[in-house]
């Protein structure tokens, strides 16, 4: 099967509502096996470069990476997986060089913009942005989009000590108890900062301390545990949850809110393990609303990233484990699609991957999630052209089914990073890898079909080589 792209196997998260979801549907495409040996691909073209062609395609088989000039390869231990751990197998699709996918949400020559998060207001075509002049820190730039990210605002105007902003920062929708909508902005390390607005960001409050303490993305999740009550989360590694100062361990920590994020509790370690650097949670809630997964980033390098469960609205936390290759990867961020499939999105660090580096979204259900199994889709969406600097991202997904998801990268040769969106339905990857399935159906068959012919012409050459033998 899927001569053209799958020879090489052959060898081998936000504000989270509670809500159910319906049932996955069956996708009526072809049963894919054996499957990919985790994304080969060779891409060919520049990113966005101007009177190009481009379009989506299957990642091809021959594992080439592109090199633009850029300091853009993994080290060796990242780039090679370790003895007996095998490389994904998933089927992999290649947007990158899809154009028009691609918007430009905020691009200014010179000045570094990254790490941007995103809220979807309850008309489903808003959504605002924030991000900062900065790698993970800086003045906090924030858009808005009235109509589902095709296209954004200027800059925002905000309060003044948003520019003493020293995090990423990140944005939230909380509802308290009697229903006063808020949109909540976080700002972390020492201490955790937070702004308000109850008027959908029009206006808002200067950023002000939450308790005394810090952390590091704060908040890279926030869930709802109850009506009014929310929990969020964050790491730190030691130095900033005291202003200690200095780095110890890793550890995800959990921090309450009964008052519509209002006020907040103190942290609560939630997941740390001795062997693993593990760091920027992100939630997802099992479609019958009774178990909370936490996917984690591992910053050691030496371990694919985990998950962590919790069956009593984040009260107690299973042992984390390791997610397959299929997952691995930096500042994970779900949503689900009509259908009841997710939408994970994050920064690829799978020792291995050929788009190590790239931003990425997963496709699956949360039972693949539970189970540990790889999924049905990894799709690259854009290119990054240094190093793993790159995708942060924000994740929406519309009332119609449509995707929205906005990060920053290096997507430009030579320039500094800039944040885009990128728009897709389930339904168009779902058709992309059907026609892919029938060519190299066709692809094999005809293969076939030549070594049939190639074997009967050897036989009428050689009649006795096909004759009975004697006992």
């Amino acid at each position: 099967m899927f001569a053209s792209f799958a020879r090489l196997a052959r060898d081998l998260v936000p504000v989270v509502p509670r809500r159910r979801h319906p049932p996955r549907r069956a996708l009526g495409v072809v049963a894919l096996a054996p499957f990919l040996a985790l994304l080969a691909v060779s891409f060919a073209g520049r990113l966005l470069a101007d009177g190009e062609t481009s379009g989506p395609r299957l990642l091809s088989d021959d594992g080439s990476r592109r090199s633009d000039g850029a300091d853009r390869e993994p080290a060796p231990s990242e780039r090679e997986a370790p003895a007996g751990r095998s490389h994904s197998s998933i089927i992999a699709i290649d947007l990158a060089d899809d154009r028009e996918r691609q918007i430009v949400v905020d691009r200014e020559p010179g000045q570094y913009l990254g790490h941007p998060t995103t809220v979807l207001l309850e008309d489903g075509k808003t959504i605002i942005t924030v991000y900062p002049k900065g790698h993970g820190r800086g003045a906090i730039v924030m858009k808005r989009s009235d109509d589902g990210g095709r296209t954004w605002s200027e800059r925002l105007p905000v309060p003044e000590s948003w520019a003493t902003s020293k995090e990423t920062p990140t944005i939230h929708r909380i509802v308290d108890r009697d229903g006063k909508k808020r949109l909540i902005i976080f700002s972390g390390l020492y201490p955790i900062r937070r702004a308000l607005s109850e008027d959908d960001g029009t206006t808002w409050t200067e950023l002000e301390p939450i308790g005394a303490f810090g952390g590091i993305v704060a908040m890279s999740s926030v869930v709802e545990i109850g009506r009014g009550r929310y929990m969020a989360l964050f790491h730190d590694d030691g130095r900033f949850l005291r202003n200690e100062g200095r780095a110890r361990a890793f550890t995800v920590f959990k921090t309450v809110s009964d008052d519509g994020g209002l006020t907040w509790s103190e942290p609560i370690p939630i997941a740390h393990r001795p062997d693993a650097h593990l760091c920027e949670p992100g939630a997802v809630v099992s479609p019958d609303g009774k178990t909370i997964a936490v996917l984690l980033r591992e910053n050691s390098r030496r371990r694919q990233s985990f998950v962590t469960f919790s069956k009593d609205e984040g009260e107690t936390w299973s042992e984390p484990r390791e997610l397959p290759p299929s997952l691995t990867g930096d500042r994970h961020t779900a949503r689900y699609a009509p259908d009841g499939r997710l939408l994970v999105s994050f920064r690829d660090h799978a020792q291995g991957s050929p788009t190590w580096g790239d931003w990425v979204a997963w496709v699956g259900t949360y039972e693949d999630i539970a189970l540990g199994r790889e999924g049905q889709y990894r799709i690259r969406l854009m290119d990054n052209h240094v190093r793993a600097d790159c995708a942060y991202p924000g994740v929406e997904a519309l009332p119609d089914g449509t995707f929205v998801l906005t990060t920053y990268g290096h997507w430009t040769p030579g320039e500094p990073p800039w944040v885009a969106c990128v728009r897709l339905r389930l339904d168009e990857i779902d058709a992309l890898a059907r026609k892919a399935n029938a060519k190299d159906e066709d692809e094999d068959a005809n293969e076939g079909e030549k070594e049939r012919r190639a074997g009967a012409e050897s036989s009428a050459r050689n009649p006795a080589d096909s004759a009975p033998r004697e006992p």
